[in-house]
């Protein structure tokens, strides 16, 4: 048993520890402060051009309505099927091994630092109507996904995916299989156990997945725009009314970016709290 004494002479050297740490040389603060300012200006500029006498009329503009209500469906249904498609992948790099898995896990993390357009040309490749996957679909079953709210999905998918998939791979990497050991001992199946015991335990991680896939995919512009293409009221999401209104009318543009700032932030906000510890636990 741990003695008062202990107790309180671990705590006083994480203390000197802790404030050791905190005093940084000005060689430190200097760059630290220059980055920080590099980030966080641009999104005070923001918020001070944001037109507000006029923002309620701009917000209620049909094009925003619409766009809005896209991007919420679309990087909805983009995240529910990186939890389907994200959470057996992420089993199987976690568990399995080998040059192919190893292989495996590189391409599931090139999205990660792939251009967008690039992502939104390879997805044409494969299912557009000349594509790899698209074009049988079309000849025997009339299917045509390019240009549609079904290519939105896609592409969101293709980006976010990757989120999701590394977020819950880390936690099942740290999991304690001792609860899973002592479910088969008592007869449960692999299955049983996965729904009943491995999921909950991971559902931390993969909230925070979750509503990483979902942010990242709420804010997909350049593969959605090469592989669904930019149509008002049908494949035209919050990004893509916002470069659009650059061009027209900088307000609304600025009002679309205002939106979209402060769903980042609510996710962050959300995410550095108990979802996030959670997924660390």
């Amino acid at each position: 048993m741990t003695s008062p004494t202990t107790t309180r002479r671990d705590r006083g050297s994480r203390a000197a520890q802790d404030a050791a740490l905190g005093r940084a040389p000005w060689q430190l603060r200097v760059p630290a402060a220059i980055a920080a300012a590099f980030l966080v200006l641009p999104l005070l500029a923001l918020l001070v051009r944001v037109p507000w006498s006029t923002l309620p009329h701009l917000l209620t503009e049909p094009i925003v309505g619409e766009a809005l209500r896209l991007s919420l469906i679309c990087a909805s249904a983009a995240a529910g099927l990186s939890m389907l498609f994200g959470i057996p992948l992420a089993w199987v790099l976690a568990h399995a091994s080998g040059p192919l898995v190893n292989l495996l896990r590189a391409l599931v993390t090139v999205p990660l630092v792939l251009p967008p357009v690039v992502g939104g040309v390879a997805l044409l490749a494969a299912f557009g109507r000349r594509g790899v996957l698209g074009r049988p679909l079309d000849d025997l079953f009339g299917i045509t996904l390019p240009f549609t709210p079904i290519a939105v999905v896609l592409a969101e998918t293709f980006v976010a995916l990757p989120f999701l998939v590394l977020t819950v791979e880390g936690a099942f990497r740290t999991l304690d299989s001792g609860y899973a050991e002592a479910a088969a001992t008592l007869g449960a199946s692999r299955w049983f156990t996965f729904r009943t015991v491995v999921l909950p335990l991971l559902a931390p991680a993969v909230l925070a997945g979750s509503v990483l896939a979902w942010a990242r995919a709420l804010g997909e512009f350049g593969a959605t725009i090469t592989f669904a293409g930019n149509s008002p009221g049908r494949t035209q999401t919050m990004p893509l009314a916002v470069y659009l209104a650059m061009e027209r009318d900088p307000d609304a543009a600025i009002a679309l970016s205002l939106i979209l700032l402060l769903v980042c932030v609510l996710v962050l906000l959300l995410l550095r709290g108990r979802w996030l510890t959670g997924a660390a636990r």
